[in-house]
């Protein structure tokens, strides 16, 4: 892999939670390449252990462990793993996260017409139940890895947290309510978290993407034929630089925030990787 910046990570403990992910994945073999020793976190474990063999395979040090963000319980077991067979944690990626349909409406803008229609989401249509699922699959699945594995990281001389947050945190984007909620709230939180910690040497950032295609968005942004689809033109014409990020550009500033000398007195900002998507008021 190519690093863009060196970063010395020999003798740092990472997890990373949704580390079989598309993005994380990437994150997770670049501070493997400048030297720790990571723990990629999945619900999926085949997932997590696919990343982990990749890493080992180009000599890096990496552990696969299935793991359920929302549960206290699953998390101390995975902690219990990492320690046991890595060491205690220095750095934490809170990758695990992202949107699903359930708390979506159908179409950007409300019509009459769309609340009687079996076949759409409308406003109305939207349960509190499926809501909070969106919420707590970002928000709660911070909290909790955050809780578990910071233990480890109060008064170390250097530690880092890294929060996923996104552009839809600082505008909305139309139809994914629960999922911009959901963001906005880890920008707050992160925010909260570099006050909190601030004085046990926890630094505590966070990443904002823009667009990038993933497995799980593949199918909203590119049609069959592999062609943009309605969706990804607009983001498009909102992106200055007129393309999608590609996940080798997140690394930049993750290895800067995680790097002391180079970000030690930087805490509680949120870093946009977006080519210019929260610079355009679309004019």
């Amino acid at each position: 892999m190519n690093i863009p910046l060196k970063v010395d990570l020999k003798n740092k403990v990472a997890v990373v939670t949704g580390g079989g992910g598309v993005l994380c994945a990437v994150m997770a073999k670049a501070i493997a390449a400048c030297g720790a020793k990571v723990a990629i976190l999945d619900l999926r474990e085949e997932a997590a252990q696919k990343v982990a063999d990749e890493i080992t395979a180009e000599g890096g040090v990496a552990i696969g462990v299935a793991c359920n963000v929302l549960s206290t319980e699953a998390c101390q077991a995975a902690k219990d793993i990492v320690n046991e067979k890595l060491g205690s944690v220095d750095i934490l990626i809170n990758g695990a996260g992202g949107n699903h349909p359930r708390g979506n409406t159908t179409n950007e803008y409300y019509a009459k017409e769309d609340v009687m229609n079996p076949d759409v989401i409308s406003f109305y249509d939207l349960s509190p139940d499926n809501i909070q699922f969106v919420f707590n699959l970002n928000f709660v699945g911070t909290l909790i890895p955050t809780q578990v594995f910071s233990k480890d990281m109060v008064d170390k001389d250097d530690a880092s947290i890294i929060n996923i947050s996104s552009m839809s945190a600082y505008s909305p984007l139309t139809k994914v309510s629960a999922y911009s909620a959901a963001k906005a709230a880890i920008s707050n939180f992160t925010q909260w978290l570099a006050t909190h910690f601030s004085t046990t040497n926890i630094r505590v950032n966070a990443l904002a993407p823009g667009f990038f295609v993933t497995a799980q968005n593949k199918d909203l942004l590119k049609n069959p034929d592999g062609s943009w689809t309605a969706r990804s033109h607009k983001i498009l014409a909102g992106t200055p630089m007129k393309r999608m990020g590609e996940p080798e550009e997140l690394l930049g500033g993750l290895l800067f925030l995680l790097c002391k000398e180079a970000s030690g007195f930087i805490n509680g900002i949120i870093l946009p990787i977006d080519g210019g998507f929260n610079a355009y008021c679309g004019v």
